[in-house]
């Protein structure tokens, strides 16, 4: 594998870590992988937190991560607004307005970006953005998740605020994150999508979005995973595993063994 393979991507949530739990092995399986040559690039959709905060709680954990290394569909967003020049009603978590400092998202809007955001999924925020999308404003998705998995369970996510937003305004939203094809090239720069793999634990977002562009996907059976997800894309995975360790394992081609850690 390793004579074909030039970069891997790593899926956060779900993958490496739930919230602060780690998945057993996840370190250790790091830095084992670091000890090849390939490009390393964690992709994530998570859009609970800003970069910087994502990555301080990656470090806090013991990952062995370099920020520049994260690609995060919050910074993909920014870039949009940017290029076009837009001033949005932002449904984002408080934790994610670090990514989006120097915008005026107080008033004038003139777009809507939403992200995963429970504490602003309530009607007079919702309704808010409703009737900016029937004058004509456009509809950014960070992503558009179905669900995603907490310490306590599979919980909500955007998509169906997504959805609901767009049926009602009859308008269609434009998704920036995982699983669009400009996410994934724009996470391994020049590397041809032949020479890279995606390991995450979303069988559309990580791995049939991957798969599409021709890259090959590890689909991981922690986090979001849900027994007979392999069965629902086509192509099926090219390899399914019980964790990020064993994709590790598989990629490098052989079976090295990974002490675990305790989660914290």
């Amino acid at each position: 594998m390793l004579n074909m393979i030039k970069a891997v991507l790593i899926d956060l949530s779900g993958t490496l870590h739930i919230d602060n739990q780690i998945i057993p092995g996840a370190i250790e399986a790091l830095k084992l992988l670091r000890k090849s040559d390939l490009k390393i690039k964690f992709v994530t959709n998570t859009t609970k937190e800003s970069k910087n905060i994502l990555y301080n709680r990656l470090q806090k954990l013991g990952f062995d991560v370099q920020l520049d290394e994260i690609h995060t569909s919050l910074i993909a967003a920014r870039k949009v607004i940017d290029e076009k020049k837009l001033n949005p009603l932002l449904l984002v978590s408080k934790e994610a307005l670090e990514d989006f400092e120097g915008l005026n998202y107080e008033s004038n809007h003139n777009a809507v970006v939403i992200g995963l955001a429970p504490s602003e999924f309530h009607y007079d925020k919702l309704n808010q953005a409703f009737r900016l999308l029937l004058d004509g404003a456009p509809l950014i998705a960070i992503h558009a998740g179905k669900y995603y998995k907490r310490p306590d369970g599979l919980a909500l996510g955007p998509g169906c605020f997504v959805k609901g937003l767009e049926y009602s305004a009859k308008c269609t939203a434009q998704v920036i994150g995982k699983p669009t094809e400009g996410f994934f090239k724009s996470a391994v720069d020049n590397i041809q999508p032949s020479e890279c793999v995606m390991i995450g634990d979303d069988v559309t977002d990580d791995i049939d979005g991957a798969q599409k562009i021709g890259m090959k996907g590890i689909l991981v059976q922690t986090g979001k995973y849900q027994s007979g997800d392999e069965a629902k894309i086509n192509p099926a995975p090219w390899n399914t595993v019980p964790s990020f360790v064993e994709a590790v394992q598989k990629l490098l081609g052989h079976n090295e063994n990974i002490k675990t850690k305790k989660s914290t």
